[in-house]
């Protein structure tokens, strides 16, 4: 975050999501804010809260995907709710203090990894050698005139390059019971694991696994030991506080609560639940104490029925940046299909190359297949990029039943403009002289 201007941070963007330039700005100055308030003074820092951002957009234009992305440039925990979820208190359901205590796990989970990754290499060598000693029993007999230290010495020599991976050895392994949860969907749960822990029950069964498995689990047991339980849940709600973005996505859906009775009764009540939350509070979860006044929350919704104005004028204040996300035209398909990293074409490559199909993808088809797909999201419902994905399998659907097993020839399968035109007829057909989508159950064509 240090490092990463505005302009740095729209061109990694760029590199996942295509467009959408007023939402990635947006994103981009709220994360250089959040730099530029560490450099303030302790008083003036305490001031400055973040500028929290409205998404409007249809579906699959890259809303979720641009808040997902930027929260993993910059290793920040991130949280995707659907505001759907929740209920006004009073009724049965989730309340929303518990996005917070499930932000506070994905940070736990975060910094974890983090910390386990640092004393990786001391907790493997700890794993090979306790595994050297469970084989060092089983081939006693081969250990001849060496020593037990230097028999153990190979034997881990020999496990680190995976000699033995696919043996299968007896290993003691901890024993931690799963937490139980008191509230269902409150967050609230006890975890006997730490409670048999602290009262020196570390309980202990054996299980029959292979040495690839053991290594694994002996790796993370002992990592686990390694690190300092403290000092993650403390750094862990550091990052919550001052790092946490929480999407809250499907805002749209508790717009509009005043319009009359039933399932509607509830919608305003949500949004005046979320307004503390957003404008500053103290949540408590079973790590401690969280803050939110310094979260960054970012909401999102189609507003096809309801509009931004429809949310309650409380609601909208907390929330000053309001930025629009446009349809896909068939250009963006192109890009998205060409120019992202890890493209669809090239996901779709890789997997069928795994059963010996060399898929090629030429730039005609590549122009067909976007067309294709603006028009069905013109004709249908508007579902954005993730209409790709219905082109793709249908495109494809006779090449991924065909294809199988490794003992097969490479084949090399080119997929051209006239490929596209021949095998889209369950998705496509022309109607009254003129050009027209017809899905199949997804839209009807117009006679």
């Amino acid at each position: 975050m240090d490092y990463l201007t505005p302009k740095q941070t729209v061109h990694e963007l760029n590199k996942y999501i295509i467009g959408q330039d007023e939402a990635k700005k947006a994103v981009a100055i709220a994360l250089r804010n959040r730099y530029r308030r560490a450099q303030l003074s302790p008083e003036l820092r305490e001031e400055v809260t973040p500028k929290n951002i409205i998404m409007k957009g249809p579906t699959g234009v890259g809303k979720t995907e641009i808040a997902r992305r930027l929260a993993k440039l910059v290793k920040a925990p991130f949280l995707k709710v659907e505001a759907t979820k929740y209920t006004e208190v009073g009724y049965v359901g989730r309340d929303v203090e518990s996005m917070i205590r499930d932000l506070a796990e994905c940070a736990i989970r975060l910094v974890k990894e983090e910390k386990t990754q640092e004393v990786s290499y001391k907790a493997m060598a700890i794993a090979e050698r306790r595994i050297a000693k469970v084989l060092a029993e089983i081939k006693k007999d081969e250990r001849g005139e060496f020593s037990r230290e230097v028999f153990e010495n190979n034997l881990v020599d020999d496990i680190h390059a995976g000699k033995y991976d696919s043996t299968m050895i007896e290993i003691e392994v901890a024993d931690n019971p799963k937490p139980i949860e008191l509230s269902p969907g409150q967050g609230a749960a006890i975890d006997l694991g730490s409670v048999f822990g602290s009262l020196g029950m570390n309980r202990k069964k054996k299980r029959r696994i292979s040495v690839r498995e053991a290594r694994n689990l002996l790796m993370a047991e002992e990592a686990d030991k390694l690190i300092d339980n403290d000092s993650v849940q403390t750094e862990a709600i550091r990052r919550a506080e001052n790092d946490g973005i929480i999407f809250i996505d499907e805002i749209d859906k508790i717009a509009g609560g005043s319009r009359g009775g039933g399932p509607d009764v509830s919608r305003e009540g949500v949004q005046r639940d979320i307004l503390p939350i957003v404008e500053g509070c103290t949540v408590m979860t079973k790590y401690g104490p969280i803050k939110t006044d310094y979260i960054l929350f970012i909401a999102a919704g189609a507003f096809h029925v309801s509009k931004v104005e429809d949310l309650i004028p409380e609601f909208l204040g907390r929330f000053p940046v309001l930025v629009e996300l446009n349809s896909l035209k068939k250009e963006d398909f192109v890009n998205i299909l060409t120019q992202t990293h890890n493209a669809i074409t090239m996901q779709y490559s890789a997997l069928l190359g795994v059963d010996n199909i060399d898929l090629q993808f030429k730039p005609d088809a590549i122009e067909r297949i976007a067309e294709v797909a603006e028009e069905l999201n013109n004709t249908s419902e508007d579902i954005g990029a993730r209409r790709l994905h219905t082109v793709m399998e249908y495109l494809l659907e006779d090449i991924s039943f065909e294809a199988g097993g490794n003992d097969y020839p490479l084949v090399t399968v080119e997929i051209n403009k006239k490929y596209v035109d021949d095998h889209i007829g369950k998705l496509m057909q022309v109607c009254g002289g003129r050009k027209h989508l017809k899905v199949t159950g997804f839209a009807n064509s117009e006679e």
